[in-house]
């Protein structure tokens, strides 16, 4: 069985951006609690297009390779927290790159796959220099919120907002 040393994180390719809105669809789509696709069928969408993100050169796609080349994990990393798209006041944070829509192929979960991913938008951040690392998690997400928080990832209620009836929970990591 693979460990997460194995794996091999990079920039999506363009040819994988459909496969990537599907794993995310799929991950999304069955947390216990979190919205579907009746409920907000613009999200959805936005997953399943997940490569538009990619328009803009400061968004990119990071995906996880298993040793036997399955992609496992994806995540999009924002180094403009203008483009982040969330609600709430995380897209007016200067000088801050951020991360949003992890997901993980539930074969793969429990390898260390979601660590691995975030850990690669830390560094990117660090290499662009920015002063902190912004995310958003929910109630349906306390798996990697607890993995977020051993990361040294912080509450900040400042940027927490509601999606529809979801709410959503802001964190941050300073980088300085």
């Amino acid at each position: 069985m693979p460990n997460n040393r194995d794996y091999t994180i990079r920039t999506a390719r363009p040819d994988e951006f459909k496969r990537i809105g599907h794993l995310m669809i799929q991950v999304y789509s069955q947390l216990k609690g979190f919205p579907n696709k009746s409920e907000q069928p613009d999200y959805y969408k936005m997953l399943a297009n997940i490569g538009d993100q990619t328009k803009h050169p400061a968004v990119e796609i990071l995906v996880a390779i298993s040793p036997d080349n399955k992609l496992d994990g994806s995540v999009v990393y924002f180094d403009d927290m203008a483009l982040y798209g969330s609600g709430g006041s995380a897209t007016e944070e200067k000088n801050s790159a951020g991360f949003r829509l992890l997901a993980v192929e539930p074969r793969a979960r429990g390898k260390g796959v979601a660590k691995l991913l975030t850990l690669k938008c830390i560094e990117k951040a660090q290499q662009q220099g920015r002063d902190q690392v912004i995310i958003h998690t929910t109630n349906a997400m306390k798996i990697a919120w607890s993995m977020y928080e051993k990361m040294g990832f912080v509450r900040s209620e400042d940027l927490d907002f509601q999606q529809g009836n979801l709410p959503v929970f802001g964190f941050r990591l300073p980088l300085n």
